[in-house]
């Protein structure tokens, strides 16, 4: 069972990357640079659901596995947590729009860029695309959190004595 639900992860990002690509390119929503590093949470938590789906791990493997998806789910979770928190915040406190990724990628080491984007800016306070009040942020909130639920789920299934 458990191989089924890592390959089940795996398609759920796969899933949402695509939608993303799709609201991008055929919508028009760019994404801001918090959007960006949500995309690659996505991406890494899918690499992980599908090593693990074709490994088919034991009890040791699977809370490996866990462990990495929970880690992975948390830190994309902790972003989109940030790009809601500026999406929320009153007009007058959002931070003034700065350089794009690109831009910031070349100009400062990685650790500079990472802390500028965090940071946010009035980019990512922009609110686009909504879908049952929740924007792409919520949402993307809400799928990290049910990543790493799943996560748990799938390393109990692991661990629990064969019968």
């Amino acid at each position: 069972m458990p191989r089924w639900g890592y390959a089940l992860g795996f398609l759920a990002c796969a899933g949402l990357i695509g939608f993303a690509l799709y609201l991008q390119y055929f919508q028009g929503e760019e994404p801001c640079p918090l959007c960006i590093f949500q995309r690659i949470a996505f991406m890494a938590l899918g690499v992980v659901f599908l090593v693990a789906a074709l490994h088919g791990p034991a009890r040791t493997g699977a809370m490996v596995y866990g462990g990495l998806l929970a880690a992975v789910a948390a830190a994309g979770g902790a972003i989109a947590a940030r790009h809601v928190w500026l999406q929320n915040l009153p007009k007058h406190m959002v931070p003034e729009c700065g350089p794009d990724l690109a831009y910031m990628m070349k100009r400062f080491p990685f650790w500079e860029m990472f802390g500028k984007v965090l940071a946010g800016s009035g980019q990512c306070a922009e609110v686009g695309w909504k879908f049952l009040g929740l924007s792409i942020a919520g949402w993307s909130l809400a799928w990290f959190v049910l990543f790493a639920l799943f996560a748990a789920f799938l390393t109990f299934l692991a661990l629990r004595p064969a019968r």
